[in-house]
């Protein structure tokens, strides 16, 4: 049989507005959790900017510091000693580019002594050496006969200074056999730094006994042919 007192002082309705107010909080889901990503990543931008402009500013100081190191090294040397030692090195190397183009005229002309007959005679001779490394000769002469231009050709063909030489205008007179001959010349021969360098190993290397009489030297030229 049920009583008519209650088992609690509470009374009804208050115990269920606190078991109400008990019960965990939901929140809003998805716009809390946006809201904090925003946070998170403004902190983050802004920790960046920082790192930016810290490391901008180290790398300016340090560009300043070695700037400030190559301006006292550059004042432990004299200015006007490095200018006058550029110029110089400016003038060797303008030397250096002349003599490595510069030519020897003296190197054809005793080849040519060497290699000419004695029945040949040159009466005129036009070099022409426009930029030093196509060379060209002309010159016209006298035969004693044509057997001598033949030979005097075999020659000069196997000269190393005188190269591809051609006979032409063979015409046959009372003073001998005239005739023209045109013929390049080897610009390596007759360049004036290997004739120096070639001077300077000879003169380095001992004593030689003299072999036999070279086939274009004096007498035993002169005598082959007539």
């Amino acid at each position: 049989m049920e009583s008519g007192i209650q088992s609690s002082f509470i009374p009804q309705d208050a115990a269920e507005a606190l078991v109400k107010s008990a019960r965990p909080y939901r929140s809003g889901g998805l716009p809390e959790f946006l809201l904090l990503v925003a946070i998170v990543l403004l902190v983050a931008s802004a920790a960046l900017a920082a790192g930016v402009f810290l490391y901008k500013q180290y790398l300016e100081t340090a560009s300043k510091s070695k700037l400030a190191q190559l301006e006292r090294a550059k004042s432990a040397f004299e200015p006007a000693l490095i200018q006058q030692l550029t110029r110089l090195d400016d003038r060797m190397h303008a030397g250096e580019a002349i003599l490595g183009s510069h030519l020897a005229p003296s190197v054809y002309f005793d080849a040519l002594q060497q290699a000419t007959l004695a029945t040949i005679s040159f009466s005129n001779l036009t070099l022409d050496a426009g930029d030093g490394q196509h060379v060209s000769v002309h010159m016209s002469g006298v035969a004693q006969s044509v057997n001598s231009i033949a030979l005097q050709a075999q020659i000069l063909a196997k000269n190393g200074v005188i190269t591809s030489p051609i006979f032409s205008g063979i015409d046959r007179e009372k003073d001998g056999v005239h005739f023209n001959l045109s013929a390049l010349v080897n610009p390596t021969a007759i360049n004036y730094v290997g004739q120096v360098a070639g001077a300077a190993s000879a003169s380095a290397l001992p004593a030689t006994p003299s072999g036999p009489a070279s086939p274009f030297n004096g007498p035993s030229v002169s005598n082959q042919g007539q």
